[in-house]
């Protein structure tokens, strides 16, 4: 049995793999801030002990495992040093880690934290697995001989991993604080390629998937008639969408998932993919993928005062898009308000004009203030140059939520990866 200390435990990846351990039957504990995080409360059910910095109880016989958020200067990661501790980062110790499964790494610029967590659900349920998905739900099982998890491309930490499938959902610019462009991007997922033993699995509709130079077999997947595996007949129905799936030239007949958005249909389809590769059982998959329930902050929804709230982690405008789209999906006759809160200002100063473009699909729309980061707390732009281009959109702060108590019948979506809950959360105290 190991016993494992987390330098921000509270983390989403951090608290997946906390829980993953202590599932297998390790000793757990942690430290982190002070502000209640959601990635807490399945700490707080397993009694994982979560301390405020500086304060947790170490001895010499512990495995530090250090969040990527902090710096080596940070006061928690000297402390374990100077206490003799050897600290290792996230992403080193999960690719050691992984050697002795059957790993399938999901990455992609947009939807690894869905289609994780719907791998997990469906290939779960079929094979025992353990599962680390962005949206801090980490699973162990003692039996597991596969290992489903979120892989991130973020300064290339997903080169510390040797996984035998690699999903590729898309490849887009994003992370300008880091890449430099979208040949960077696309560069970096390609050194990735090359370190997968097996199979890629991988969105064939994506032109940046297409342009990738690797000698990995891969299955492409997706709406397009080039693709080895293909979605087809998209049908809105019965709380969710059915689809009819073809792999080469068998028919495998029509699938169901309670979700909404031709970008879930893709999501599915890596999911189907990597099953066939695995050999699983189809039946049992396409049985269990009809009752995947989804994920934290993704397109999670409430009723409030005859409109309904969705909360979503959407911060990217392609991921605004799909997410807008979905919502008119799933309600075409009610009007759709977007309440967007931009995370990063590098974020927002490189991708201005397309933030623009993708939140003008939105009826009406409400600017939060720029959430900054850890890393960059300000920057050389403001909400007020992303409302300009905007010809329906308003400013809204803590103060202001009340401006939104006037809708009726309507949805109202708020996206951010920052604390843009806190909006809705006042909007449903009024």
């Amino acid at each position: 049995m190991g016993n494992y200390h987390f330098i921000g435990i509270k983390g989403s990846g951090m608290s997946a793999l906390a829980q993953l351990l202590h599932d297998l039957g390790h000793r757990v504990q942690g430290e982190d801030t002070e502000d209640y995080i959601f990635t807490q409360a399945a700490l707080e059910s397993r009694r994982i002990p979560i301390y405020t910095f500086g304060h947790a109880p170490l001895s010499s016989e512990m495995t530090v495992i250090a969040s990527n958020a902090f710096q080596d200067d940070h006061a928690a990661l000297v402390h374990c040093r100077l206490a003799g501790l050897t600290v290792r980062r996230y992403h080193h110790f999960l690719g050691d880690w992984m050697r002795g499964f059957t790993s399938i790494a999901v990455t992609g610029s947009h939807g690894k934290t869905t289609t994780t967590g719907m791998m997990a659900h469906a290939l779960g349920s079929v094979k025992a697995s353990c599962s680390l998905v962005g949206d801090g739900t980490g699973t162990g099982h003692p039996d597991a001989g596969l290992f489903i998890f979120e892989s991130c491309e973020y300064k290339r930490h997903f080169l510390a991993y040797r996984p035998e499938i690699a999903v590729i959902t898309n490849i887009d610019f994003d992370h300008p604080d880091y890449f430099a462009d979208i040949h960077d991007v696309r560069s970096a997922f390609e050194e990735m390629a090359s370190l997968v033993r097996g199979n890629l699995v991988a969105c064939g509709d994506d032109e940046q998937v297409r342009l990738l130079r690797t000698d990995k077999k891969t299955l492409l997947y997706g709406f397009e008639p080039h693709n080895e595996l293909r979605a087809a007949d998209v049908a809105v129905a019965g709380g969710g969408v059915s689809f009819s799936v073809q792999w080469r030239s068998a028919q495998l007949g029509r699938f169901f998932i309670p979700a909404f958005g031709r970008h879930n249909v893709l999501n599915a389809l890596s999911v189907i993919g990597t099953g066939l590769l695995l050999d699983l059982d189809m039946e049992q998959i396409r049985a269990h993928m009809s009752s995947f329930s989804g994920v934290k902050r993704r397109f999670t929804e409430k009723r409030w005062r005859g409109n309904v709230l969705i909360d979503d982690y959407a911060h990217h405008p392609s991921e605004i898009k799909a997410t807008l789209e979905a919502v008119r999906s799933k309600y075409p006759e009610k009007r759709v308000v977007g309440v967007f809160q931009p995370h990063t200002f590098s974020r927002v100063e490189k991708l201005m004009d397309d933030f623009a473009v993708s939140l003008r699909e939105a009826d009406d729309v409400f600017l939060c203030p720029i959430f900054g980061s850890a890393r960059e707390a300000f920057g050389k732009v403001s909400i007020e140059q992303l409302r300009e281009q905007i010809p329906n959109a308003q400013l809204i702060s803590e103060s202001t939520v009340a401006d939104l108590t006037g809708y009726d019948n309507s949805v109202l979506v708020f996206m951010g990866a920052g604390d843009i809950q806190k909006y809705q959360q006042l909007l449903e105290r009024l």
